[in-house]
């Protein structure tokens, strides 16, 4: 982590720091003013763009944002627990809980630095295809072994 993310982390409260550590990978998303909508908060669809930035992170983290790796998302989903206005700073922590033989099932918690609170959750699943897109294609061992071995650095176990 850098040291503004760092300085941000150590405002945050000791449950929330611990909550952040039990994440693989942790998006720093600054909220734009843009990201708001009439009702003066980060409107709904804006989540999904924050989800969609952490999980290239996540896979760019394991070298799995390339040209001969397609994924395509199958599922998403978002449950809003607090509105979120500009000026805040969000971290989105993201884990695997499922890799299956093609697919994964990412969940991502958002975490407010002005509440000091969680303010969402959502879960995405993803489908391995082969380099054309035009079919599914099994995760490669190496894949598999990457996701785990990020995943165990935090204490998470994904379901096989």
């Amino acid at each position: 982590m850098s040291e503004s993310r760092n300085d941000v982390l150590a405002t945050l409260s000791d449950e929330l720091q611990t909550s952040l550590n039990t994440y693989a990978h942790v998006t720093e998303q600054p909220i734009a003013w843009g990201d708001m909508d009439a009702f003066r908060h980060v409107n709904n669809v804006v989540f999904y763009r924050y989800s969609e930035t952490a999980r290239i992170e996540y896979l760019h983290a394991l070298d799995l944002f390339r040209a001969d790796t397609t994924t395509v998302l199958a599922k998403s989903s978002c449950t809003y627990l607090s509105p979120v206005v500009y000026p805040d700073t969000l971290f989105i922590g993201v884990q695997v809980t499922r890799l299956g033989t093609t697919s994964l099932t990412m969940q991502y918690a958002y975490f407010s630095t002005a509440q000091n609170k969680q303010v969402a959750s959502g879960e995405a699943v993803l489908v391995r295809l082969d380099s054309e897109g035009n079919a599914k294609s099994a995760w490669t061992k190496a894949e598999r072994q990457a996701i785990l071995a990020l995943e165990k650095q935090v204490g998470n176990q994904p379901e096989v």
